[in-house]
């Protein structure tokens, strides 16, 4: 039986638990905050406070927290949090409660709902007709200028604070559900001049934290490259017809942005995508998704045996390529940008021994053509897996006023701030270059919307929009052969030369060069040295994922005991030497419940994670019980979810099944090993050492236990 811990999220419980009932302190930035955008802000743990069960996107909720909460004093903030549960308690609809909200509206004959609201147009009654996601009812009448106000309506559906009326008729083809009003719950205006006007009172780094605490995170927990890469995720809604990609492992908030941050952006499934959903439905001539949203995200997007339409990957590539597609004989445009998320179940390294960063998209998309019209590639695996305490109680923008500024921006064009200081090499292709400039445009009109920044400031965000091109187009390189090989990179107006690398790209460069071979290419000022896609892989390849014991060390086989308080004991001399060579290993374990059992997990983790070669990967199958208590149990497989997450990340697929073998502890290879753990992996004593004690850092230094090893050849043979 298997304990399924893959797929809880590390922060649910956080997410179901009541707020602080002591609100935070404010840090300087927050008053800064407070009183530069007073109105538009509010405290982002406040969201928790009052969702409830309610499921509802987060802009929704602040929304109406904007309406009663946005404000610094905390009697305002309480009056506020207490007026919008009311609200969402009296006007949200559940969907097991829709009869119970229909009755209601017949009783009272008037009654104001929340629900997410679609139109589509009856052309036999020539009338628009709502539908009510939640509550259930079609065929609403609803007037045409209203539609026209709201076109978002006739395609995906807007939530929408709406008027509901009843009124029965003994002709049954008449629907007796009246809409008596509705609004989106959207903006309808702000003050761009007063928010560019605004940003000049903060610093680089207080307004990057300000945009962070906004999206929801603690600034204090990333640093600076990880703080941009969560900013990137805004480009899409601040620049027109921007192709994004980002592939990572799951849990690190990939799509959050796309389904909770804005109404003006539409997160579907990437099994949902057709040609006349995204684009156009030729039998009616009515236009799909691009037509109305500025950011469409495709979420899931990875799956290598995924089913896809090639007709829908052709538009794809002539919309993304040329903003517009085919109604029949007529070409249409349209300037939604195209974001593609999805997870990866390798790591870097491996995608980069055994194919490329883009192995996991479907084979229809694993095309160059495709590929190349990317204008971004995002490294996924470098964003943390989101935790609790990674949360801000900090204030941020209102979504939906940060939804509307980035909106109203789309008009603008930054992308040659940087061209009084820098300019890019002279073989960076039309297409490279767009991608390079489209980032760098988007990136400035987050970080500086006034269009003034220092020449330090417009070269950081210029590298990193070369590294998110050039990640495209060397795993291009990789796949098609046709294509020139590029020298990324920039000249200062001294004429110095800055050529520009991917991380990957310095943590593993002999896989990243794998299968190309260097020549001389020609910059702007200099001969550099550019990868070409000759040559077979020149390093070499470990045999086995774990590498092997020496051929000449006899390892020993029998019990080994040690004494209590003994030192100088580690996994390193007890377990490692058997586990060599092993690509798949078995430790049973009835108890991995408390944490400092769980820290003992991962630091075995860990050390096997340092000697395998980083572009190999390793089963370790986790056969352990759950506690009995309720409450301890749901932290043990919470703690177990993120020790898979995180082991994930350094090429350790590690699967928890239940443990049916009682009491006993042990080790087992498939080179052959078996090994009884007399007290499994809890051999140390406690210790209530802190960060400045030896023995947190290395386990020799601590005491043990009383415990024996019994170490067994299973399979001499090997």
């Amino acid at each position: 039986m298997d304990l399924d811990v893959s797929n809880l999220n590390p922060t649910d419980a956080l997410a179901k638990a009541p707020a602080s009932a002591a609100p935070p302190e404010q840090s300087d930035l927050d008053r800064k905050i407070n009183r530069c955008f007073p109105g538009v802000v509010v405290r982002k743990d406040l969201v928790k406070a009052v969702k409830g069960n309610a499921i509802v996107p987060s802009y929704v909720l602040e929304y109406l927290l904007g309406q009663y909460a946005a404000s610094d004093d905390e009697a305002t903030i309480q009056a506020g949090i207490d007026a919008v549960r009311r609200i969402l308690a009296d006007h949200y609809v559940h969907r097991n409660e829709s009869e119970l909200v229909k009755s209601m509206i017949r009783e009272k004959g008037r009654h104001r709902i929340i629900d997410r609201v679609g139109v589509v147009l009856n052309e036999k009654a020539d009338a628009y007709e709502a539908s009510f996601e939640n509550l259930g009812i079609r065929g609403v009448i609803i007037d045409p200028g209203t539609v026209k106000a709201n076109e978002k309506l006739l395609v995906g559906g807007v939530w929408c604070i709406c008027d509901i009326e009843y009124s029965h008729s003994d002709d049954t083809r008449v629907v007796p559900w009246i809409l008596g009003s509705l609004k989106a719950i959207q903006m309808s205006s702000f003050d761009f001049d007063g928010y560019v006007a605004a940003r000049r009172e903060f610093t680089s780094e207080e307004w990057v934290d300000f945009l962070i605490q906004s999206i929801g995170f603690n600034p204090e927990l990333f640093g600076r490259r990880a703080k941009l890469l969560q900013l990137v995720r805004l480009i899409p809604f601040v620049e027109r017809n921007y192709n994004l990609i980002e592939l990572g492992p799951k849990g690190t908030g990939k799509s959050h942005i796309f389904s909770e941050f804005s109404p003006h952006g539409m997160l579907i499934s990437g099994g949902e995508v057709t040609v006349p959903k995204l684009f156009v439905n030729n039998s009616n001539g009515k236009i799909g998704l691009v037509g109305y949203w500025d950011v469409v995200a495709f979420d899931e997007f990875a799956g290598k045996k995924k089913r896809t339409d090639k007709a829908l990957v052709d538009i794809m590539k002539n919309y993304m390529a040329n903003k517009s597609f085919s109604r029949g004989v007529q070409p249409v445009g349209a300037e939604a940008s195209m974001v593609f998320v999805g997870n990866t179940s390798h790591t870097v390294p491996y995608m980069l021994k055994h194919s490329d960063l883009f192995d996991e998209l479907p084979e229809a998309y694993h095309d160059s053509a495709y590929l190349d019209r990317l204008h971004c590639y995002a490294p996924g695996w470098e964003v943390d897996t989101i935790r609790g305490e990674m949360f801000s109680t900090g204030y941020g923008f209102v979504v939906d006023y940060i939804a509307e500024v980035l909106r109203s921006m789309r008009n603008s064009d930054f992308s040659d701030k940087y061209q009084p200081y820098f300019a890019l090499g002279t073989n960076i292709s039309t297409r490279d270059r767009d991608g390079i400039h489209k980032t760098f445009s988007g990136l400035m009109k987050v970080v500086y919307p006034t269009g003034e920044a220092t020449p330090q400031e417009i070269e950081e965000l210029l590298r990193f929009a070369i590294e998110g091109r050039k990640r495209v187009k060397d795993q291009i390189l990789r796949i098609d052969l046709t294509f020139d090989p590029v020298d990324f990179g920039y000249t200062d107006n001294a004429g110095g030369w800055h050529p520009v690398t991917t991380l990957e790209e310095d943590e593993y460069p002999a896989y990243y060069q794998m299968g190309r071979k260097h020549t001389a290419v020609t910059t702007g000022n200099e001969s550099a040295e550019s990868p070409t896609v000759e040559g077979p892989p020149a390093i070499p390849e470990p045999t086995t994922a774990l590498a092997a014991a020496p051929v000449d060390e006899e390892l020993f086989e029998g019990q080994r005991d040690f004494a209590e308080n003994q030192r100088g004991v580690s996994y390193e001399t007890l377990l490692l030497p058997y586990l060599r060579g092993a690509t798949e290993i078995e430790l049973h374990d009835p108890y991995i419940r408390m944490n400092h059992q769980g820290r003992n997990l991962v630091e075995l983790l860990a050390l096997i994670a340092t000697v395998k070669d980083p572009a190999d990967e390793i089963v370790f199958k986790l056969f352990t019980t759950l506690d009995d208590d309720a409450q301890s149990q749901q932290k043990q497989v919470q703690m177990l979810s993120q020790i898979v997450q995180e082991a994930a990340q350094q090429g350790l697929r590690v699967e928890v099944a239940k443990d049916l073998g009682g009491h006993d502890r042990w080790i087992r290879t498939d080179t052959g090993w078996r090994i009884n753990l007399g007290r499994g992996l809890d051999v140390f004593q406690k210790s209530e050492g802190g960060w400045f004690d030896l023995g947190t850092s290395r386990q020799e230094f601590r005491q043990v236990k009383a415990f024996g090893v019994t170490y067994i050849r299973e399979n001499p043979e090997n």
